[in-house]
Order: structure tokens, then C-alpha cells, then sequence
């Protein structure tokens, strides 16, 4: 009799554990579909904003530089969806066949803005700040989560920093392109500023000694929140 109660025991501990493993893969299926989808949409608020940003460049040709929308031409979307990317990385994992996709596609957009970026350059005498970042998460960069958690500081500090990050490995002629204008060899993580190339880690001050213009940034910064303050002081 004892037996079978200590059996009876042990079948209803199985079947609730199998209940909620069962009930926590499916939730997190959701959502990560969820997040798939999240990607999808922003993906779509990219194109849309960059096809926008070509037909402005197109009208602009005899127009002056004081018409253009900057907001538009330097798209913040892609920080977004470089933030949700690394979150499909680490949690559907780097070789993912959706994420290897997305991310394809993600290289073909921050090229694409790069090259918008170039044509404000030209046309308007405008000299901007970017920073192009190769990495690797096959294991073999020890210093590139380090140096992602650095960039990404850094950008959200100065949204004037135009920073486009790319995965060296990744079967993609662009990105293969890419490493071969700036000449960018298999020493990760490595950073492309001002035509330059850096290896190994850099920490933010590292980057600020190569930028000196984010010093400035943030000085300028600091004295306008400053006017700011006092000005409401004396209200």
C-alpha cells in the first residue's frame, strides 16, 4: 500500500515538472517570437526612413544644406535594432538561421545609412562622427563583449556618434567589402576611426583620446545644462 502511494507521489511530481517545462518552453517560444517580430517592424521603420532619406537627398540636389532633416539622415532606429539583435544572439544563439538572416540584413542598412552619411559629408561640408567596429561571437574575441558594452555606453552618451558595428565572420560580400576598403585584419575587436585602424580593446577613454571631438561634445553639453540650471534658478 505504501508503495503505491510513494509511486502515486513520484508520478504527480513528474507530471507537474513536465507541466511547467513544458509551460516555460512554450512561453519563451512565444516570446521570442515576439521579438522576432519587434525586429521585423523596426527593420520596416529603417527602409521606410532610408528610402525617405534618398528621395530627400534626391530633391536636394540644387537645394541648400539648411533644407535637409538630419534627424533623418542619421537614423537612431538602428541602436534599436542593434540592441534587440544581441538579444536574439544570446538567446536563440549566434548560427540561428533567423538571426544570421536578420543580421544580413541589419549589415546591408547600417552600409546603406554609412553611405547616406557620406553623401551629407559632400554636400554640406558636414564632418561626422563615426566609428565602424568589427567583431567576432564565435569565442575567439575575448574583448569584444567588453568593447560592445563600450560602444554602446558611448552612443548613448553622445547620439551625434554614428557607430556601425559588423561581424567579421559573416557570409556577407558587403561586410567582405567592407574589410577590404579599410583594410581590416583578423586582430578583433578592431575599430576603423577616421580611416585608421585599432586593435585590441579600447576603453571609452581609449576612443575619447582618438575623438577628441567627444570631449568637446561633452563639455558644450555640460555649459548649456548649466545655463539651463541657472536659468531656472532665477524663475
Amino acid at each position: 500500500m505504501r508503495a503505491k502511494i510513494e509511486t502515486k507521489k513520484y508520478l504527480f511530481a513528474f507530471i507537474i515538472t513536465a507541466l511547467v517545462f513544458f509551460g516555460a518552453l512554450v512561453v519563451s517560444n512565444k516570446f521570442s517570437a515576439q521579438r522576432i517580430a519587434e525586429i521585423k517592424a523596426i527593420e520596416n521603420n529603417i527602409s521606410m526612413d532610408i528610402l525617405a532619406s534618398e528621395t530627400q537627398f534626391a530633391l536636394l540636389k540644387d537645394s541648400s544644406c539648411k533644407a535637409i532633416d538630419h534627424s533623418t539622415a542619421f537614423s537612431e532606429e538602428l541602436s534599436s535594432l542593434t540592441a534587440k539583435l544581441s538579444y536574439m544572439e544570446d538567446n536563440l544563439g549566434a548560427n540561428n538561421l533567423e538571426v544570421i538572416s536578420l543580421k544580413k540584413y541589419y549589415s546591408l542598412l547600417q552600409v546603406k545609412d554609412y553611405l547616406l552619411v557620406k553623401q551629407v559629408k559632400e554636400k554640406c561640408g558636414v564632418k561626422p562622427i563615426t566609428i565602424i567596429y568589427f567583431y567576432s561571437n564565435a569565442g575567439d574575441c575575448e574583448g569584444c563583449v567588453r568593447e560592445g558594452y563600450v560602444l554602446t555606453k558611448l552612443r548613448t552618451e553622445f547620439p551625434e556618434l554614428r557607430i556601425y558595428s559588423f561581424d567579421y565572420n559573416l557570409d556577407l560580400s558587403v561586410v567582405k567589402t567592407m574589410k577590404s576598403i579599410y583594410g581590416v585584419r583578423n586582430t578583433l575587436p578592431a575599430l576603423n576611426i577616421w580611416e585608421e585602424n585599432y586593435y585590441g580593446f579600447k576603453s571609452a577613454e581609449d576612443i575619447e583620446k582618438i575623438i577628441p571631438q567627444l570631449k568637446k561634445l561633452r563639455i558644450e553639453r555640460e555649459k548649456a545644462e548649466a545655463a539651463k540650471a541657472a536659468t531656472s534658478t532665477k524663475n
